[in-house]
């Protein structure tokens, strides 16, 4: 873990960007599509730690983007190369642009100045959507990967941003994925040799100061 010293020089909240990974009703709500990466990310408290990191930045005047993932109700430019998305397509619940399995999931709060950016093809955030442009916009140079899930958006997410340039830092008890023991594995294993491990508790601290 980083020192104070050093997390807090990470986290200069003028370069500071928080981003939520598919915390959206359809994958950890009470009616996911996938009940139990859901019933990980909360009991675990991670989703609960996302909520509070939120609230943290909005407090700080951290910016905050929420990401994403939606498909149009015909499909169309929806990948269908990999397992998981054929897989996906014959879940009980799908994330159709437009309906609530799309809204960001409580207790996260969506601020006014926050940013939504959907995607609809894909495993990561950063690839072919508006994220990256807008994080170069704002002035972006570290940002915190929270969210779900930790077999496949979370590390994808990191690593297109370290490739971006970005300094990339992952709150490990705000990520989850499944079964439980894979996202201690996933940290200690991976993202850990290409991101900053920290706790939710540490990063708040370092972002606690009076609104802009």
């Amino acid at each position: 873990m980083p020192s104070h010293e050093q997390l807090s020089t990470l986290l200069d909240p003028d370069g500071t960007v928080l981003l939520t990974v598919e915390c959206q009703q359809g994958v950890v709500g009470p009616d996911s599509a996938l009940p139990e990466l859901a019933r990980e990310a909360r009991s675990s408290g991670a989703l609960a730690n996302v909520a509070r990191l939120v609230a943290g930045a909005h407090d700080s005047g951290v910016q905050v983007i929420h990401a994403i993932a939606e498909r149009r109700p015909d499909g169309r430019g929806a990948n269908r190369n990999a397992r998981l998305f054929r897989a996906a397509e014959r879940l009980p619940v799908q994330q159709l642009s437009g309906t609530t399995a799309v809204r960001v999931a409580a207790p996260i709060e969506v601020a006014e100045e926050d940013f939504v950016v959907r995607r609809l093809h894909g495993l990561s955030p950063l690839s072919g959507t508006d994220v990256d442009a807008l994080l170069r916009n704002l002035g972006c140079r570290t940002l915190v990967v929270t969210g779900v899930s930790a077999n496949v958006a979370i590390p994808n997410t990191v690593f297109d941003a370290v490739n971006r340039g970005y300094a990339a830092v992952v709150p490990a008890d705000a990520i989850a994925g499944v079964p439980s023991d894979y996202t201690p594995a996933m940290i200690r294993n991976t993202l850990a040799l290409v991101a900053t491990i920290t706790a939710t508790d540490d990063v708040l601290a370092c972002l606690k100061r009076p609104r802009r």
